[in-house]
């Protein structure tokens, strides 16, 4: 559970970079051409993949290929939403809960195994 615990602690950090990477610049770099958007974009991404890819691999070694993707989306889902809010000043709006609960279908889905020990 260590492992799995560290993996997520590892690829939420990357999804803030992620995060910030794609979506950052509509707000802060709006007015600037877009190559210039794109140079600090990558430069972001960056440090993403830096934290991205160990993260994956350490949470290779306990985890299949399947689980590792849906934690990745629940993660981005989860520093997503709060950055669509709170950064980029949108409304809450209940597609977030629904997509939220859809992801959580696919948890239960593809930790079975782990969640009902079968």
């Amino acid at each position: 559970m260590r492992t799995i615990l560290l993996s997520a602690g590892m690829l939420f950090c990357s999804n803030v970079f992620m995060t910030f990477a794609w979506y950052g610049h509509l707000k802060n770099l709006s007015s600037k051409p877009w190559i210039i958007a794109a140079l600090i974009s990558w430069a972001i991404a960056l440090f993403e993949y830096l934290i991205q890819v160990p993260a994956n691999r350490v949470g290779f070694q306990v985890m299949n290929l399947g689980q590792l993707k849906i934690l990745q989306e629940v993660i981005t889902l989860a520093v997503f939403v709060p950055f669509s809010i709170f950064f980029m000043k949108e409304e809450f709006r209940l597609d977030f809960l629904w997509a939220g609960l859809c992801i959580l279908g696919a948890v239960f889905f593809i930790f079975r195994q782990r969640i009902l020990g079968a």
